[in-house]
């Protein structure tokens, strides 16, 4: 658990940009889980998972006052763990997937809960605001910012850390074949990428035709690169 630290810190950059700064999509899972599997020296593993659980980001519209996943720190746990844990085992992508599903879940109640402690911070300061206090906003948007950036330490360091064993005791077990373990979890969350950008587009003129024809040319360009 050496690298537990320099994941932290990875996952804390990456919950960071999801809401707050620099808000450059380097959180988005594609690119955080690739990072975080190359931090444990298997960085094509943690495209596998990066990639996969983008499908499944997809769903989530990460605007308003509305509750979502985490997906900057959860990325970087799935990518780091599967990783780590791929040595040949069948069922390494599966078992990351999930632990990047449970730290989302995590880190989507722990973004509620810290959008409820700066509410409070900010009502602690309202007459300076309504006075325009300049050190007041910079005072509020520094915390906001550190808020931040330890939640999603301390979240990416604790589910790592819980979930690593976890994880290894069950590949130990494991019983399907790495072929059927991808294909399933492949399957699945293509089937809420289908979906979410039918959600999405379904209702613009020509959607349909606009998505058949991307889709045509991503396997198309897939089997190009085989």
């Amino acid at each position: 658990m050496r690298e537990l630290l320099p994941i932290a810190l990875l996952g804390g950059v990456m919950g960071l940009d999801v809401v707050c700064f620099p808000q450059m999509m380097f959180s988005r899972p594609l690119v955080a889980g690739t990072i975080a599997g190359a931090f444990v020296g298997n960085a094509a593993m943690g495209v596998f998972v990066g990639v996969t659980l983008e499908l499944i980001a997809l769903a989530t519209l990460p605007f308003g006052a509305s509750r979502y996943p985490e997906w900057g720190s959860a990325a970087v746990v799935a990518g780091a763990l599967a990783g780590a844990l791929h040595t040949e085992r069948a069922g390494a992508l599966t078992i990351g997937v999930l632990a990047g599903l449970t730290t989302a879940w995590a880190g989507g109640w722990t973004l509620v809960k810290l959008r409820q402690f700066n509410a409070w911070m900010a009502r602690r300061r309202r007459p300076a605001l309504d006075a325009g206090a300049r050190g007041a906003v910079i005072g509020l948007q520094l915390s906001g910012l550190t808020g931040d950036l330890v939640r999603a330490m301390l979240v990416t360091a604790t589910l790592y850390a819980v979930l690593f064993p976890v994880a290894q005791a069950a590949l130990g077990v494991w019983t399907f074949s790495d072929r059927l373990s991808r294909f399933v979890v492949v399957s699945l969350a293509s089937g809420v990428a289908a979906s979410a950008a039918w959600t999405i587009f379904h209702s613009a003129r020509g959607s349909r035709w606009y998505f058949a024809g991307g889709l045509a040319a991503g396997l198309l360009l897939l089997l190009l690169m085989q």
